[in-house]
């Protein structure tokens, strides 16, 4: 597997069309962080549009399993066993090699290794739930993990999010870094999360459901989801972070 050096290229104006509005009064987190001035589109610096390099010589063996990777010998992490797979592409369904895709999410019981996260499910011990990849040269990707949980979160009165995996996307250059989130085929609670609702266009929510993908299966070990992830395009993945000039 060859190391690909990504060229920089142009950068790309925010498609408005299909991306939620800043301010989405129903989430109320976005009524402190939408902006209240009119956006201002700015020239990249020399150091935002060069590309990063990352090499498969910076991973770790088991950055791609989160089911081991922060476990103790011999342990693993509690949970149905999963593997989420899936390409990068670009608008013209082109494979994107040497892309750095970095993976977070809660654990099994819906609850996130982080000290702020007070939620009453257990802490798993042996799960860290982060990890990384980076796609091959026909812009493949591939983790182990436990499958999240659903958890309750402080918006309206019963507010729940739905069992999903964050992704992160490094493209050409620094200012390319782009955040996604992948849901699960058949979780009733998608179409009821207020972040979702915030997504005008279904077709573009719809795109972050990973179907479940019985031909990659692990037989008596794990079952499979299938995400690819596209950049641009009418088929691009939804992201929730695309700002201008990305």
């Amino acid at each position: 597997m060859r190391n690909t050096i990504p060229e920089a290229g142009p950068l790309f104006v925010r498609d408005r069309a299909m991306q939620p509005p800043a301010y989405t009064p129903w989430y109320k987190t976005s009524v402190l962080r939408a902006p209240t001035r009119a956006l201002l589109s700015l020239e990249g610096t020399r150091s935002e549009i060069t590309g990063p390099v990352f090499g498969h010589n910076m991973l770790h063996e088991l950055d791609n399993d989160l089911i081991h990777n922060y476990a103790k010998p011999g342990e693993s992490a509690i949970g149905p066993r999963i593997l989420v797979h899936g390409r990068v592409l670009d608008e013209s369904n082109r494979p994107l090699p040497g892309v750095l895709v970095e993976f977070w999410q809660a654990n099994a019981g819906g609850r996130y290794r982080h000290k702020k996260d007070t939620y009453l499910a257990a802490i798993d011990p042996n799960f860290g739930g982060v990890g990384r990849a980076i796609t091959d040269d026909d812009g493949y990707y591939w983790f182990k993990t436990v499958q999240p949980g659903p958890y309750p979160w402080p918006n309206g009165v019963n507010d729940w999010r739905p069992a999903h995996i964050h992704f992160s996307i490094f493209g050409k250059s620094f200012a390319q870094r782009l955040i996604t989130q992948m849901y699960f085929e058949g979780d009733p609670l998608i179409w009821r999360c207020p972040i979702v609702q915030t997504i005008p266009d279904k077709a573009a929510i719809e795109r972050l459901v990973a179907p479940l993908d019985m031909n990659a299966t692990l037989p008596m070990d794990m079952r499979a989801y299938k995400f690819d992830i596209v950049l641009r395009g009418r088929r691009s993945t939804m992201f929730e972070n695309r700002r201008e000039g990305n």
